[in-house]
Protein backbone atom coordinates (compact mmCIF):
# COMPACT_ATOMS: atom_id res chain seq x y z
CA UNK A 1 0.00 0.00 0.00
CA UNK A 2 1.12 3.56 -0.62
CA UNK A 3 -0.09 7.13 -0.32
CA UNK A 4 -3.01 7.68 -2.69
CA UNK A 5 -3.96 4.01 -2.99
CA UNK A 6 -7.71 3.43 -3.14
CA UNK A 7 -8.78 0.50 -1.00
CA UNK A 8 -12.01 -1.09 0.20
CA UNK A 9 -12.12 -2.01 3.86
CA UNK A 10 -14.56 -3.62 6.23
CA UNK A 11 -14.31 -2.30 9.75
CA UNK A 12 -16.06 -2.11 13.07
CA UNK A 13 -15.24 0.67 15.52
CA UNK A 14 -16.11 0.41 19.19
CA UNK A 15 -15.39 2.19 22.46
CA UNK A 16 -12.94 0.18 24.53
CA UNK A 17 -14.31 1.37 27.87
CA UNK A 18 -17.83 -0.04 27.38
CA UNK A 19 -17.71 -2.09 24.16
CA UNK A 20 -20.33 0.07 22.42
CA UNK A 21 -20.15 -0.16 18.65
CA UNK A 22 -20.05 3.31 17.09
CA UNK A 23 -19.71 2.40 13.43
CA UNK A 24 -19.54 -0.69 11.21
CA UNK A 25 -19.65 -1.69 7.56
CA UNK A 26 -20.76 -5.24 8.39
CA UNK A 27 -24.52 -5.82 8.41
CA UNK A 28 -24.49 -8.82 10.76
CA UNK A 29 -22.54 -6.81 13.33
CA UNK A 30 -24.82 -3.81 12.89
CA UNK A 31 -27.82 -6.00 13.67
CA UNK A 32 -26.35 -6.81 17.08
CA UNK A 33 -26.09 -3.11 17.96
CA UNK A 34 -28.44 -0.15 18.25
CA UNK A 35 -26.93 1.28 15.06
CA UNK A 36 -28.76 -0.99 12.63
CA UNK A 37 -30.78 0.78 9.96
CA UNK A 38 -32.77 -1.24 7.41
CA UNK A 39 -32.42 1.51 4.80
CA UNK A 40 -28.61 1.60 5.04
CA UNK A 41 -26.37 -0.30 2.65
CA UNK A 42 -23.68 -2.22 4.47
CA UNK A 43 -20.64 -2.73 2.27
CA UNK A 44 -16.88 -2.17 2.37
CA UNK A 45 -15.89 1.47 2.76
CA UNK A 46 -13.69 3.32 0.28
CA UNK A 47 -10.50 4.86 1.68
CA UNK A 48 -7.91 6.92 -0.18
CA UNK A 49 -4.74 6.38 1.85
CA UNK A 50 -3.03 9.53 3.00
CA UNK A 51 -5.93 11.79 1.99
CA UNK A 52 -7.45 12.37 5.41
CA UNK A 53 -10.56 10.27 4.80
CA UNK A 54 -10.02 8.49 8.13
CA UNK A 55 -8.19 9.35 11.35
CA UNK A 56 -4.50 9.91 10.62
CA UNK A 57 -3.42 7.31 13.16
CA UNK A 58 -5.72 4.75 11.51
CA UNK A 59 -4.50 5.82 8.08
CA UNK A 60 -0.90 5.18 9.15
CA UNK A 61 -1.79 1.66 10.27
CA UNK A 62 -3.62 0.88 7.01
CA UNK A 63 -0.53 1.82 5.00
CA UNK A 64 1.28 -1.14 6.58
CA UNK A 65 -1.37 -3.73 5.66
CA UNK A 66 -1.96 -5.81 2.54
CA UNK A 67 -5.08 -7.09 0.82
CA UNK A 68 -6.63 -9.86 2.91
CA UNK A 69 -5.04 -8.70 6.15
CA UNK A 70 -7.16 -8.40 9.27
CA UNK A 71 -6.02 -6.40 12.26
CA UNK A 72 -7.33 -5.00 15.52
CA UNK A 73 -6.08 -1.45 15.97
CA UNK A 74 -6.34 0.31 19.34
CA UNK A 75 -6.21 4.10 19.35
CA UNK A 76 -5.86 5.97 22.67
CA UNK A 77 -7.70 9.31 22.96
CA UNK A 78 -4.73 11.39 21.84
CA UNK A 79 -4.63 9.41 18.57
CA UNK A 80 -8.40 9.20 18.15
CA UNK A 81 -10.75 12.07 18.99
CA UNK A 82 -8.61 13.85 21.54
CA UNK A 83 -8.66 14.05 25.34
CA UNK A 84 -11.74 15.26 27.16
CA UNK A 85 -11.37 18.97 28.00
CA UNK A 86 -13.32 20.22 31.06
CA UNK A 87 -13.12 23.82 29.82
CA UNK A 88 -15.44 22.85 26.96
CA UNK A 89 -18.31 22.25 29.40
CA UNK A 90 -20.45 25.39 29.68
CA UNK A 91 -23.45 26.52 31.72
CA UNK A 92 -26.03 28.18 29.46
CA UNK A 93 -29.26 29.96 30.54
CA UNK A 94 -32.19 27.87 29.38
CA UNK A 95 -33.85 30.95 27.88
CA UNK A 96 -31.12 31.05 25.24
CA UNK A 97 -32.67 27.95 23.65
CA UNK A 98 -35.92 29.85 22.96
CA UNK A 99 -38.86 27.72 21.85
CA UNK A 100 -36.63 24.64 21.83
CA UNK A 101 -36.12 24.81 25.59
CA UNK A 102 -39.23 22.73 26.32
CA UNK A 103 -37.83 19.84 24.29
CA UNK A 104 -34.42 19.71 25.97
CA UNK A 105 -33.39 16.52 27.70
CA UNK A 106 -30.19 14.99 28.98
CA UNK A 107 -28.25 13.42 26.12
CA UNK A 108 -29.78 15.65 23.46
CA UNK A 109 -27.48 17.19 20.86
CA UNK A 110 -27.76 20.96 20.57
CA UNK A 111 -26.18 23.82 18.65
CA UNK A 112 -25.33 27.09 20.35
CA UNK A 113 -23.21 29.89 18.85
CA UNK A 114 -22.39 27.61 15.91
CA UNK A 115 -21.01 24.96 18.26
CA UNK A 116 -22.39 21.44 18.62
CA UNK A 117 -22.69 19.98 22.08
CA UNK A 118 -24.47 17.43 24.25
CA UNK A 119 -26.77 18.28 27.16
CA UNK A 120 -25.47 16.68 30.36
CA UNK A 121 -27.77 18.27 32.96
CA UNK A 122 -30.76 20.61 33.26
CA UNK A 123 -31.86 22.49 36.37
CA UNK A 124 -32.58 25.85 38.01
CA UNK A 125 -33.07 27.53 34.65
CA UNK A 126 -29.66 26.48 33.41
CA UNK A 127 -28.39 23.85 31.00
CA UNK A 128 -24.97 22.23 31.25
CA UNK A 129 -23.65 21.46 27.78
CA UNK A 130 -20.53 19.48 26.87
CA UNK A 131 -18.95 20.84 23.68
CA UNK A 132 -16.28 18.14 23.52
CA UNK A 133 -16.53 15.64 20.69
CA UNK A 134 -18.80 12.86 21.94
CA UNK A 135 -15.87 10.44 21.63
CA UNK A 136 -13.30 12.69 23.31
CA UNK A 137 -11.39 10.88 26.04
CA UNK A 138 -12.33 7.46 24.67
CA UNK A 139 -10.03 4.70 23.45
CA UNK A 140 -11.32 3.46 20.10
CA UNK A 141 -10.78 -0.07 18.83
CA UNK A 142 -11.00 -0.75 15.09
CA UNK A 143 -11.37 -4.28 13.74
CA UNK A 144 -10.22 -3.85 10.14
CA UNK A 145 -10.07 -6.10 7.07
CA UNK A 146 -8.48 -4.97 3.78
CA UNK A 147 -10.94 -6.31 1.21
CA UNK A 148 -9.50 -5.00 -2.04
CA UNK A 149 -7.13 -2.51 -3.62
CA UNK A 150 -8.67 -0.78 -6.64
CA UNK A 151 -6.43 -0.64 -9.70
CA UNK A 152 -8.86 -0.29 -12.64
CA UNK A 153 -9.69 3.34 -13.45
CA UNK A 154 -13.37 2.64 -14.17
CA UNK A 155 -13.74 0.87 -10.83
CA UNK A 156 -11.94 3.70 -9.05
CA UNK A 157 -14.18 6.38 -10.54
CA UNK A 158 -17.32 4.32 -9.82
CA UNK A 159 -16.42 4.02 -6.15
CA UNK A 160 -15.44 7.69 -5.82
CA UNK A 161 -18.82 8.73 -7.26
CA UNK A 162 -20.72 6.30 -5.02
CA UNK A 163 -18.93 7.70 -1.97
CA UNK A 164 -20.76 11.00 -2.50
CA UNK A 165 -23.97 10.00 -4.29
CA UNK A 166 -25.82 6.77 -3.56
CA UNK A 167 -26.39 5.36 -7.05
CA UNK A 168 -25.96 1.71 -8.07
CA UNK A 169 -24.50 2.12 -11.56
CA UNK A 170 -23.11 5.60 -12.14
CA UNK A 171 -22.81 6.52 -15.82
CA UNK A 172 -19.67 8.30 -16.99
CA UNK A 173 -17.14 8.52 -19.77
CA UNK A 174 -13.68 10.04 -19.99
CA UNK A 175 -11.68 11.22 -22.95
CA UNK A 176 -8.88 13.73 -23.51
CA UNK A 177 -8.69 14.49 -19.80
CA UNK A 178 -12.41 15.23 -19.45
CA UNK A 179 -14.60 13.16 -17.14
CA UNK A 180 -18.29 13.38 -18.11
CA UNK A 181 -20.78 12.22 -15.48
CA UNK A 182 -24.46 11.66 -16.22
CA UNK A 183 -26.50 12.18 -13.07
CA UNK A 184 -29.51 9.88 -12.53
CA UNK A 185 -32.93 11.62 -12.36
CA UNK A 186 -33.42 10.73 -8.69
CA UNK A 187 -30.54 13.06 -7.79
CA UNK A 188 -31.78 16.20 -9.55
CA UNK A 189 -33.61 17.60 -6.51
CA UNK A 190 -31.21 16.21 -3.92
CA UNK A 191 -30.37 18.61 -1.09
CA UNK A 192 -26.83 19.90 -1.41
CA UNK A 193 -26.36 18.53 -4.92
CA UNK A 194 -24.16 21.44 -6.00
CA UNK A 195 -21.92 20.89 -2.99
CA UNK A 196 -21.71 17.16 -3.80
CA UNK A 197 -20.78 17.88 -7.43
CA UNK A 198 -18.00 20.19 -6.30
CA UNK A 199 -16.79 17.58 -3.81
CA UNK A 200 -16.76 14.86 -6.49
CA UNK A 201 -14.79 17.10 -8.83
CA UNK A 202 -12.27 17.87 -6.08
CA UNK A 203 -11.89 14.16 -5.28
CA UNK A 204 -11.26 13.38 -8.95
CA UNK A 205 -8.68 16.13 -9.38
CA UNK A 206 -6.90 14.99 -6.21
CA UNK A 207 -6.88 11.28 -7.03
CA UNK A 208 -6.68 11.13 -10.81
CA UNK A 209 -4.00 13.33 -12.40
CA UNK A 210 -5.26 12.33 -15.86
CA UNK A 211 -8.44 14.37 -15.36
CA UNK A 212 -8.26 18.12 -16.01
CA UNK A 213 -12.01 18.76 -16.24
CA UNK A 214 -15.17 17.25 -14.76
CA UNK A 215 -18.56 17.81 -16.37
CA UNK A 216 -22.01 16.88 -15.02
CA UNK A 217 -25.04 16.24 -17.22
CA UNK A 218 -28.77 15.93 -16.57
CA UNK A 219 -31.05 14.24 -19.09
CA UNK A 220 -34.77 14.92 -19.45
CA UNK A 221 -36.89 12.76 -21.74
CA UNK A 222 -40.33 13.55 -23.13
CA UNK A 223 -43.03 11.25 -21.78
CA UNK A 224 -44.83 9.25 -24.43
Amino acid sequence: MQQGSLILINYTAKIKENGDIIETTVEDIAKTSKLYNESSKYKPSLVALGKGWVLKSLDDELLNLNVGDKKTIELPPEKAFGPWNPTKVRIIPIRKFGDKAKDLQVGAEVEIDNQHGTVISIGSGRVQVDFNDRLAGKTIIYDVEIVKELTDLNEKVTNVLQRRINVDNPQFTFENGILKIELPPETYLMNGLQYLKRAIANDCFDLFPEFTEVQFFEKYQKKS
